[in-house]
């Protein structure tokens, strides 16, 4: 099993719940940067792991999702300075911890770990996608999981639709569907997530459904009589939202294999960097238990 780890949500996650009068001596924040490496130390210390990679988001504007849609991610406000600050700490962090640590000016960090998930395929190694955001369960396959770390738990392909309403092939046709508002992303106009359901319910696929738009009034929703005569006036908008939706598996990565397998921790390095940011001796000791591990 190979464990990929999308940091940028956690890192988010420790921001907005970790104190934020957490600072080091010269008053700036390192309140993420303490909840991510602690939840990164944890993670190693409970999984151990023979594979891993940790990967992080670095655009949102030069993506070649952007260049599809300029308006891709728009209504995002940018990173403040901040937090900027403690995302290159916790790099620098993982890096010293002996993990792989990769980003992509034309990938997000769903289209790294969709590259790896297929490497692992063909290396006949399954993946666990260690996330909360559910656009990943699109690349499951029954063996594989989706791991809400500290969260909702694990997930395995067959409970995907007890979650998220389809099955996890169907994900990015959804999103194409209803939209995604997180991403900026339309979809259909007038077209939910109940009734996007609904049609993947009833069809396979958005191809399918296209290919049968004159079927599309038998599908048990709320106006279903004119629900084929949407779709076929927004069809050019469904397909390019799913060109977005879609997670790309064929990022250039070099060296992975053997990337994938962690090295010893560097502590002196680690050490290093939480003087830097003030942070005391729990997470020093709990890097020297994971070097212990590693070091064997």
């Amino acid at each position: 099993m190979q464990y990929l780890i999308d940091a940028s949500v956690y890192v988010f996650r420790a921001y907005y719940s970790m104190p934020d009068d957490m600072v080091d001596d010269a008053g700036n924040p390192v309140n993420a940067f303490y909840g991510f490496a602690r939840f990164i130390g944890d993670f190693m210390e409970k999984v151990t792991p023979e594979y891993v990679a940790v990967l992080f988001d670095e655009s949102m504007t030069e993506s070649f999702r952007t260049e599809i849609y300029p308006e891709y991610k728009a209504n995002r406000d940018p990173a403040p300075p901040e937090l900027k600050r403690q995302f290159g700490q916790c790099r620098r962090f993982v890096r010293a911890l002996g993990l792989l640590e990769h980003s992509s000016p034309a990938y997000e960090a769903d289209d790294l770990i969709g590259t790896l998930v297929e490497h692992g395929r063909r290396k006949g190694r399954p993946s666990t996608i260690v996330t909360r955001d559910k656009d990943l369960t699109q690349l499951l396959s029954k063996e594989d999981v989706f791991w809400d770390f500290a969260g909702k738990g694990k997930l395995r392909y067959e409970q995907i639709p007890d979650s998220f309403g389809v099955w996890p092939e169907q994900i990015a046709d959804f999103l194409a569907l209803a939209g995604d508002a997180v991403d900026n992303i339309k979809g259909v106009p007038g077209v939910g997530k109940k009734t996007a359901e609904k049609l993947l319910q009833h069809f396979s696929s958005l191809d399918d459904i296209y290919a049968n738009l004159d079927r599309v009034h038998e599908v048990n929703v709320r106006g279903a009589k004119t629900l084929g005569a949407k779709l076929d006036t927004h069809r050019d908008a469904a397909f390019l939202a799913r060109r977005l939706t879609g997670i790309a598996c064929d990022a250039p990565m070099e060296n992975a294999e053997e990337l994938l397998q962690p090295s010893a921790p560097r502590l002196g390095e680690i050490n290093a960097l939480f003087d830097e940011a003030g942070i005391g001796m729990a997470l020093r000791r709990q890097a020297e238990r994971v070097s212990d591990i590693y070091r064997h």
